[in-house]
C-alpha cells in the first residue's frame, strides 16, 4: 500500500503544479480540512477555487522527500518540497513541508486533512 500512496502523492504533485481541478477533485475528500502556511483553514471547495480562479499558481513543485507511515486503511505522509509560484498575485518561493492524512473512503484513497509549513528563514509565505 505504501507504493499506492507514493503514486498518489505524485499524482497530487502534478495536479497542484498544473492546477488540474478535476484531478484535485478526485484526490481530495469532500470533508477535507487543510491548514495553509499562514494558518488559514481551507475546505476542499476552497482549495479547488484557489486553483480554478488562478489565485494560486505553482510554477515549481519539486518533492525532495516523501515519508509515509501506514496505519491500516489510512496513511500519514510528510513531504518536503521546493515550491515557487504566486498566491493572490504575490510571488513566493522556498522550501515547505506538507503533512497529509490519507484515508480509504467509499471512493478510494483521498486526502482527508493536512497542513503546510514554511521551512527556513528565506521562504516567502503565501498569505
Amino acid at each position: 500500500m505504501e507504493s499506492t500512496i507514493r503514486s498518489l502523492e505524485e499524482s497530487l504533485r502534478n495536479a497542484m503544479l498544473t492546477s488540474d481541478v478535476a484531478a484535485l477533485d478526485s484526490l481530495l475528500a469532500d470533508e477535507l480540512v487543510f491548514v495553509g502556511p499562514s494558518g488559514d483553514v481551507f475546505s476542499k471547495e476552497g482549495d479547488l477555487e484557489l486553483h480554478r480562479s488562478g489565485r494560486q499558481k505553482l510554477t515549481r513543485a519539486e518533492w525532495r522527500s516523501v515519508a509515509i507511515a501506514m496505519h491500516g486503511q489510512s496513511a500519514v505522509t510528510v513531504v518536503t518540497a521546493n515550491l515557487a509560484g504566486t498566491f493572490e498575485g504575490t510571488a513566493f518561493s522556498g522550501d515547505f513541508r506538507y503533512c497529509r492524512f490519507w484515508a480509504v473512503t467509499d471512493l478510494g484513497w483521498r486526502v482527508v486533512g493536512g497542513s503546510v509549513s514554511v521551512l527556513g528563514e528565506n521562504s516567502a509565505v503565501p498569505k
